[in-house]
């Protein structure tokens, strides 16, 4: 395998190592629903989320847990393709790289806690954006340099107007 895209393979298992083990320490110091503050507007908490961003169908059964494991899955197994195919590139691997990990770190919580982990939550007031982790984070930048690169792409610089 090409050495580049073994780096960007390695990015996306240090994504899964950093969110795995800030999991582990929220969920081995605090309780379900507790919360730490530590400013006016962020605060750690412990909740978990059996759906999707939003808590998107997360009032459903439980067929919701497989249904995005298996979304996960299959949309990382065809970012590993597009990986492979863009490795020598920089800002799409590195957005495949980001979705990768963050994906696979999220269906680790799936599979062992039933639902995903959040523990980070901002807020103003008693208005908050809905608590996340260090996975949700990377996919979420992992897609804003997606479509960054797409946006990007194509353009060349001008060429030279002077003869």
């Amino acid at each position: 395998m090409p050495k580049r895209f073994l780096a960007w393979l390695s990015l996306s298992g240090l994504v899964i190592v950093l969110d795995q083990i800030t999991k582990l320490a929220v969920l081995r110091n605090l309780k379900l629903g507790e919360a730490i503050p530590y400013t006016d507007f962020f605060q750690l908490v412990l909740v978990y989320n059996p759906g999707a961003a939003f808590s998107f169908l997360a009032n459903q059964p439980g067929w919701q847990k497989w249904f995005f494991v298996t979304l996960a899955i299959v949309i990382s197994t065809w970012l590993l393709v597009l990986l492979k195919r863009h490795a020598s590139e920089r800002l799409q691997p590195l957005a495949f790289a980001l979705i990768i990990g963050g994906a696979l770190g999220n269906v680790i919580d799936r599979i062992a806690y039933g639902a995903v982990v959040d523990f980070l939550y901002f807020h103003v007031g008693r208005y908050g954006w809905p608590a996340f982790n260090v996975a949700d984070s990377a996919i979420s930048v992992g897609a804003v340099l997606m479509i960054a690169a797409q946006l990007f792409a194509g353009r060349q610089p001008a060429a030279d107007t002077k003869s």
